[in-house]
Formats: C-alpha cells, structure tokens, sequence
C-alpha cells in the first residue's frame, strides 16, 4: 500500500475507537518518525511526513479538540491531505525548536527567508523545497513550517537505491548547515513509494 494515497474517513477511528490503541499506535508513529527526523544545526529540524504520520496527527486533533462528528473529522482530513506528499513530491515539517524566552523573536528575526533555502541532495541532484505561503513575512517567520520538494520518477528510483546519499542543507545566510542523512531515512522515504 503506498503511503501517498489520502487518507479518507474509513481511516480515522475517532476518540472513542483510537483510545484503545493509541499507546501502540504513538509508539509506532514514534519509532517511524525517529528514523525520518533530521537535526540540522541546533536551530532547525526536518521531519518527513507520511499517511502514517499524518492519520495520527489527525487522530490526536480529534481527541484533544473532541472532533466526533463526520463533518468534523472530513474537515481535519481535507487540512492535514493538503501537507500529504504525494508521486511528486516528498513533504515535510521544518520545526524551529527556540527557548521560549526574550531572545526567540531576535532568533527568528535572523532567520526570515529560510523558506528560500532549504534543500534536499539525492546523490548530486539537489532539490530546493517550496514552502507553504503564509507562514513568513518580511519580518518574521513562524517556528514551524510546511514544505514540499518536488521529485521525479528518477528521483524515486534514486531513493530506492542503497547507495543514493541523501542530504539535507540550509544555505541562509544566517544559518548554514548541510547534513548527511541515515540510510534508514532514505529507506523509508523509498517505502512511502512501494
């Protein structure tokens, strides 16, 4: 099954049903999201989404907000759908893990136009994610960002080869990092295209 496909309401359980495998489910979502996190410097993380990820995250809205009704949960799938990666493109969510204390907006300040400059290698092809709009102005960004790089069927097929070294950059002139990523992570990002 391909981890690309939308999820639908068949695969939402609801608080009630997802109480009682939440705890197997988290740990699950947990030890899968570990292997797709990327640190990248001590400023900036990348984690890679997939179906998986994100019916949890759907899952969790629901039991914390009470979304019971169908029309509730039809409009958390139709949001969380939108941050799916699809054939073409692996998505992702860029947290800013910053101290919560005075020095956070001077921090984020420094890194406006990050959305500009991050970017996946697979082996020499590099790869410039396209942010969702909205969430970075000219004087401010926010600490958690959605992104998407666009990927070919040779893409594809580069991620399924174990010898593809998959990196992660970020070339703002404030903050640059370039890190080499796990072949466990290249791995599963394969898996969400079997």
């Amino acid at each position: 099954m391909s981890l690309v496909r939308p999820i639908t309401r068949l695969d939402i359980k609801g608080p009630a049903m997802y109480s009682h495998i939440r705890d197997d489910y988290r740990n699950r979502v947990i030890a899968l999201k570990k292997a797709r996190r990327v640190l990248i410097g001590d400023k900036a993380e990348l984690v890679f989404d997939n179906r998986l990820t994100l019916t949890m995250q759907i899952e969790e809205i629901c039991r914390l907000e009470n979304l019971t009704r169908d029309d509730q949960i039809e409009t958390e799938i139709a949001l969380t759908n939108q941050l799916m990666p699809t054939e073409s493109s692996l998505a992702a969510t860029l947290f800013i893990p910053l101290p919560q204390d005075e020095k956070i907006q001077a921090e984020l300040r420094a890194l406006v136009g990050l959305d500009e400059h991050v970017i996946v290698h697979l082996g020499a092809h590099a790869i410039r994610g396209q942010f969702e709009p909205g969430r970075s102005t000219e004087n401010k960004i926010s600490a958690v960002q959605y992104l998407r790089f666009p990927v070919s069927a040779e893409d594809r097929a580069a991620l399924s080869d174990p010898r593809t070294v998959v990196e992660v950059e970020i070339d703002h002139p404030n903050y640059r990092h370039r890190v080499v990523c796990s072949d466990e992570l290249r791995a599963s990002l394969a898996g969400d295209y079997a």
